[in-house]
This record gives structure tokens, sequence and C-alpha cells, in this order.
């Protein structure tokens, strides 16, 4: 484990920690994914993030099952309740990040850039609406701090 994120004098590695499975809770090796979202993570980010991998059929059903919405959309974000409680080695788990793999394909050949770019824009935004941020609601404020974290990650300005 490598975030702690106590509220004392003990100094942590790092303060978040991110873990990517393939949606049906088996590891992938992303340590790229991870630690580029370690790197760019706003400092309120501290715990642990699952990013879920999925195909476009299971996202169309947590859309459809949380959302009453029946499509496939790119990024879910689904947030521990706000205890804060640690659950393990002081470690608060903050939530899940569902991407839809196919989707964020198609995104990035239209964009013009990789699938691994589209896999880092997708894990920033979702990591943003675990922290509280409604970009359906602020004004352009999580639009604005998404493209500041992009370019800090070194990624252009990649959205629509």
């Amino acid at each position: 484990m490598h975030a702690v994120c106590l509220k004392s004098n003990v100094k942590v590695r790092s303060r978040l920690h991110v873990v990517v499975t393939d949606g049906r809770g088996r590891g992938l090796s992303m340590p790229g994914l991870s630690r580029w979202l370690i790197k760019v993570a706003p400092v309120s980010a501290c715990g642990e993030v699952v990013i879920a991998l999925v195909s476009d059929t299971k996202m169309r059903m947590l859309n459809k099952r949380f959302r009453g919405q029946s499509r496939v959309t790119d990024v879910l974000s689904f947030a521990v309740d706000s205890s804060g409680q640690p659950y393990y080695q002081s470690l608060r788990q903050m939530g899940d990040v569902v991407i839809a793999k196919d989707v964020a394909m198609r995104q990035a050949r239209s964009a013009g850039h990789t699938f691994q770019i589209e896999l880092k824009r997708l894990a920033l935004h979702g990591l943003l609406h675990l922290l509280g941020y409604d970009h359906e609601q602020d004004n352009g404020r999580m639009l604005r701090l998404e493209r500041r974290l992009l370019r800090k990650g070194g990624i252009r300005d990649v959205h629509k």
C-alpha cells in the first residue's frame, strides 16, 4: 500500500493508491496509468481508487441501473460514503471509476490520440467526480481544473 493519508506528522510516500481491474475484480498491470493519475491528482485525492475497465454492454447496464439511462457512457464514478473511515491500514476507500474500454478506444481514435491517453483522461475525469466535482452544475470549474491537471501530466487539451 502506498497511501496512508493520516492527519499527523507522519510522512507519506503517496496520498493516493490506484488499482486497475478488468471489472471482474482481476487486477490489470497498468502502472503507467496508476503512476500518472497519482502524479496529477489534486492534493485532496487521498485514499484508494479502483479503476475498472469494462465492456460497452456492462457499462450500459451500469448506466441504466444507477442513472436510469439505457445507453453506453464513457466513464462512471461511484463514491464510497463520505464517512472517510479507513478500511485497511489507514487507507480510506474513495470509490470506483468505471471506464467503457470500447468507448475509450473509439474516442481516442476520433480525437487522434492513443488509447492510453484516453484512459488517463477518463480516469482523471472520474477521479474528479469522486472528489465531488460536477461539470453539469459548476460553471466550468471542473473543466478548468481537469485541463490544468491534464497539462500537468503532459497531455494537451483533448476536450471538444
